[in-house]
């Protein structure tokens, strides 16, 4: 081996060890911490295991905190990120067909506006969207929540490139010839090619909206938060991080890490389940049809 190969070699270990040390070890942390009790997470090794038994008292104090609190969160984030996911696919993948195989006045201005909407941060247009809602009388109501979420700009121009440039415009044209309508060739040729593509816009609707904190407090405070909102007011219940709390219950880090655990792991179990739709998505309009 070659001294710049073994240099270069090295450089792309170390790189792949910072970036271990840096976000494995938080999570191994996350992991090992419901496992423990308060005592036991400051006074043992900080990578030790505890046990099951601590575990199944973590998650029964958990469980019982504001009679269950943690599930009413946890049901409201998945209706909210769930109605809103059916709502995005419904609008988007249509939208990104029409502009990507139909000519019409001012289509590169709309796909201007699209690019221009999607460099906005999100908390940017929270403001805007927050009055919008009290005009229309919503705010305090699941729709507050998700109707926003469900406006998903970058799934339209995500679907547009996919539609232009990974489906074949011969096979399309085929169907037209042979006398199918519009809407028959979208639902019977383009739809179902587009599996990738649907697959990768609802993985990104979905952990954008699952993870979005700033529009549920906004929108929704209390018993109908969202879990992200939730895991805020769980926080204030832990007394290192609020020695003011004036709360008859409180909770201990170990129990907060459970919290934390829930909160990710349908998330985790979404890209698990369909991380192979994922990759073909990403993979794809990487080569002109």
């Amino acid at each position: 081996m070659t001294p710049a190969a073994f240099l270069g070699k090295a450089l792309v270990t170390v790189v792949i060890l910072v970036f271990v040390f840096v976000f494995g070890m938080p999570i191994v942390w996350l992991l090992l911490a419901p496992t423990k009790s308060s005592t036991e997470l400051t006074g043992q090794p900080p990578f030790s295991f505890g046990s099951f038994a601590t575990i199944a008292d973590n998650w029964s104090r958990l469980s019982e905190f504001q009679n269950g609190i943690i599930w009413q969160w946890t049901g409201n984030a998945a209706l909210y990120t769930g109605v809103a996911l059916v709502i995005t696919l419904i609008v988007t993948i249509p939208a990104g067909y029409a502009l990507a195989m139909t000519k019409f006045r001012f289509r590169g201005v709309l796909l201007i506006l699209t690019l221009v909407v999607m460099l906005i941060p999100n908390t940017a247009l929270v403001l805007p969207v927050f009055l919008e809602m009290s005009a229309l009388k919503l705010v305090g109501t699941p729709w507050a929540v998700i109707l926003p979420f469900s406006f998903f700009p970058f799934g339209v121009y995500l679907t547009y490139i996919y539609f232009t440039t990974s489906v074949s415009q011969d096979l399309l044209n085929a169907a037209r010839i042979d006398g199918a309508s519009e809407l028959r060739v979208f639902r019977s040729v383009a739809l179902p090619l587009a599996t990738p593509v649907i697959a990768l816009v609802g993985f990104f609707n979905l952990v954008g909206n699952w993870n979005n904190y700033f529009l549920p407090f906004v929108m929704e405070p209390g018993r109908k938060a969202p879990i992200q909102v939730g895991l805020a007011e769980l926080l204030s219940n832990v007394p290192l991080f609020n020695p003011t709390s004036s709360a008859s219950v409180t909770l201990d880090l170990p129990v907060m890490a459970l919290a934390t655990i829930v909160s990710i792991a349908p998330i985790l179990i979404v890209f698990l389940f369909s991380q192979r739709f994922l990759v073909e998505g990403m993979t794809a309009g990487g080569t002109k049809e």
